[in-house]
């Protein structure tokens, strides 16, 4: 094959925790009798919440199967590339068990936001029914160079109010508000997807909105832009990057000769999957002059010197594929049209809008329809 799948999985394989029906049909066309796939596939999701075994697990059984973790990457997996965090002690935020998947990616001083709480009790002053009935604070052994946020957390106040402590006071949280600070300690970030679908009629809240939050209160604190070491997760063409050589391994691995020429990226998520792809297909159609590479930093590039950590892309195209299995509905037609995009953004802060990046290549009903659609593309015959 000289092409590549990269599939999402909320709301293309799966609604919540029940399975889209198409999916099982459509995974079975793409393994030979002894399971084993005859494309290179890789799962992007933006899910944070948990490890890549844990998730690869989840995966094989969904789909009937055999997914391994080197076939998922999560919206944290590039993180293993910060490696100058690695040593110091960060302030995690989210859900699931953080300490691990921190430890997993390479963190040697994670610290979480109820370790922090249970350390500063004071700080956390919202919930009155929380409040401590002695006034005292533990002993804070490590300061927090640096905040990662994973995804949203359960308890959005207290997140709130502990990550503004810290940003605010170089680390060093129940200490005065020092705002001349700026700009505050790194703030790496996974995940931007402002909704999410599950069970619900109605997409839910996800973490993009728990940062448009944390954003918007850091300004209205500081009259500051609250600014990131690192964004990622799709739409980031680092999470794009770093996911197509995950498929070159996997062809590698597999003594598949032939380059990887095309990705082919089904979503569901007009502002997630639909934009991502389409602009790391930008940057693959400019990156063959080192002038456009150093134009790419204008749409929100990551932490400058991650590039240094990957081979430089190789695929030729990126083709986007969406399904109405999810966050996009055909009944909502007017989701696509640049004159309602154009009002209502749902992208992250720091990325442009520009209607050509949210018209997908292609639109099928769902993930089975869109594997017979590359097949034919394609011409590939298993």
């Amino acid at each position: 094959p000289s092409f590549g799948f990269l599939f999402d999985i909320d709301g293309v394989l799966v609604r919540g925790r029940t399975p889209i029906p198409a999916a099982r049909a459509a995974f079975q066309k793409l393994v030979n009798a002894q399971g084993q796939f005859l494309v290179p596939v890789v799962f992007v999701t933006n899910a944070g919440n948990c490890l890549p075994q844990n998730k690869a697990d989840q995966l094989s059984h969904l789909l009937g199967v055999p997914i391994s973790q080197d076939q998922v990457m999560m919206s944290h997996s590039p993180l293993r590339m910060f490696k100058r965090y690695h040593e110091k002690c960060v302030l995690v935020s989210g859900q699931g068990p953080l300490l691990d998947i921190a430890q997993d990616l390479g963190f040697c001083q994670p610290i979480t936001i109820d370790t922090l709480r249970e350390k500063r009790p004071l700080l956390d002053a919202v919930d009155h029914d929380r409040s401590p009935s002695v006034l005292v604070s533990g002993d804070l052994s490590f300061i927090p160079l640096s905040v990662v946020l994973f995804g949203e957390p359960v308890r959005w106040e207290t997140s709130l109010q502990l990550i503004i402590d810290v940003l605010l006071t170089s680390g060093y949280p129940g200490n005065p508000y020092e705002q001349e600070n700026y700009p505050h300690i790194p703030v790496l970030a996974c995940n931007m997807d402002l909704m999410w679908v599950a069970e619900a009629q109605s997409p839910r809240f996800g973490h993009g909105t728990f940062m448009v939050c944390l954003e918007n209160i850091y300004k209205k604190i500081t009259g500051r832009e609250l600014k990131y070491e690192a964004l990622m997760g799709k739409p980031s063409r680092l999470t794009y990057q770093y996911a197509e050589q995950l498929i070159r391994a996997q062809a590698l691995q597999r003594s598949w000769q032939q380059p990887i020429h095309t990705l082919y990226a089904v979503g569901d998520n007009v502002m997630t999957d639909v934009y991502g792809a389409n602009l790391y297909n930008r940057f693959l159609q400019e990156s063959s002059g080192r002038a456009a590479r150093a134009r790419q930093p204008q749409l929100c590039a990551p932490e400058p010197g991650w590039e240094q950590e990957l081979p430089p892309a190789a695929a030729a195209q990126c083709r986007s594929v969406l399904v109405c299995t999810g966050v996009y509905s055909p009944r909502c037609q007017a989701a696509l049209q640049p004159r309602h995009t154009g009002t209502v953004f749902h992208g992250h802060r720091d990325f442009s809008f520009e209607p050509a990046l949210v018209e997908p290549d292609h639109v099928v009903p769902d993930v089975d329809a869109a594997v017979d659609l590359v097949f034919q593309l394609e011409n590939f015959a298993p």
